[in-house]
């Protein structure tokens, strides 16, 4: 377990980094020409990312990226 001190300047920069990461997955899982294998592996960033976003944000913007795909 690592602990981290940061201020409300980099906080919202880290929550800002991640809500893009994850609209950019969102967007991609969405398109169907992108194999299943591929998604998978995408969706598993996501979760990874989303966990981290948990931790970090308020919960009414944790709410609008609760993950919506099962693989």
């Amino acid at each position: 377990m690592f602990g981290i001190v940061i201020n409300e300047k980099e906080l919202s920069e880290l929550e800002y980094m991640i809500k893009k990461e994850m609209d950019e997955l969102i967007f991609d899982l969405e398109d169907t020409r992108i194999d299943i294998v591929v998604k998978k592996a995408m969706y598993n960033r996501y979760q990874t990312l989303f966990q981290l976003f948990r931790r970090v944000a308020k919960e009414q913007d944790v709410l609008k990226y609760i993950p919506k795909y099962k693989f």
